[in-house]
């Protein structure tokens, strides 16, 4: 599917209500694709879909949590009743944790995967019949955590590592009946899920997170994807440092794992039981 086969096309995007899931809405609406957006925050959303609506998008709002199958199968036939099908989906939504695993309660670790990788599980599995149907897209949005080590993420690593191996495979399976699926992994971006990460004992997290000072916008990610969607792009790197991380972790792991220990291990060097 090329950049100008979007207009009229039916997309579902989770995480939709703010940061990349809203600026993903934002995109494939100026190429004209009618969007359905799920999320947990009403309000927001109702904003997003107001916004779009004014700007003469068709667009849908579904409040939901991707955590409950039934609530993800509502979210596909509500699509389905309002559009009449639905030709791609993006899997956005996602939380963080910062924590060292000595001091995380293992219902955090559980929380996370709960969100990260069963959400995305339940709303693929719900969409993937009538994708498959369109000869559309699957899109999940992972991160340099899905493919290397990062310290005090261990939950939120595993989440990620667990898409890869569950999309790679969907791919194998989807792929000769014309539907394309991508990973994508990106670096730091300036959105709201660093502020919303939770932290060992389940509470928001401190304000302190890691950053590269060279974050890319929401928007710009958001363009790139919808490119590498568009091209059928099995991976995206989307940043410098997301392409760096790649080859470096595979080609020099020691060496990756020394410089992020030097870049991460900081935010930990007070936390009990800290090796760093």
């Amino acid at each position: 599917m090329n950049p100008r086969q979007t207009h009229g096309k039916v997309v579902l995007i989770s995480g939709a209500a703010g940061g990349l899931g809203a600026a993903l809405c934002q995109r494939y609406a100026s190429a004209g694709s009618h969007i359905a957006a799920i999320d947990l925050d009403a309000a927001r959303l109702d904003t997003l879909v107001t916004d779009l609506k004014q700007r003469g998008t068709q667009a849908l709002a579904l409040v939901g949590t991707i955590t409950d199958p039934a609530s993800c199968q509502a979210a596909v036939a509500a699509t389905l009743s309002h559009f009449g099908s639905i030709d791609g989906l993006i899997n956005n939504a996602g939380i963080s944790h910062r924590s060292l695993l000595s001091s995380t309660r293992i219902e955090v670790i559980r929380q996370v995967m709960d969100v990260n990788f069963f959400g995305a599980v339940h709303l693929t599995h719900a969409a993937l019949p009538h994708i498959t149907q369109r000869r559309g897209f699957i899109a999940a949005i992972s991160s340099v955590a899905g493919f290397s080590p990062l310290i005090g993420r261990t939950g939120y690593a595993a989440s990620k590592h667990a898409l890869h191996g569950f999309f790679d495979t969907l791919r194998s399976e989807v792929e000769g009946l014309g539907v394309s699926v991508t990973l994508v992994c990106p670096s730091f971006i300036r959105t709201g899920i660093g502020a919303a990460g939770i932290g060992g004992d389940g509470a928001k997290a401190s304000s302190a997170r890691l950053t590269t000072g060279g974050e890319s916008s929401a928007e710009d990610i958001a363009e790139r994807i919808f490119v590498a969607v568009a091209e059928s792009r099995r991976l995206l790197l989307p940043d410098r440092t997301s392409r760096l991380a790649w080859w470096l972790s595979r080609l020099a792991p020691q060496r990756y794992a020394s410089i992020m220990k030097r870049r991460v291990g900081a935010e930990f060097d007070d936390a009990p039981g800290s090796p760093l």
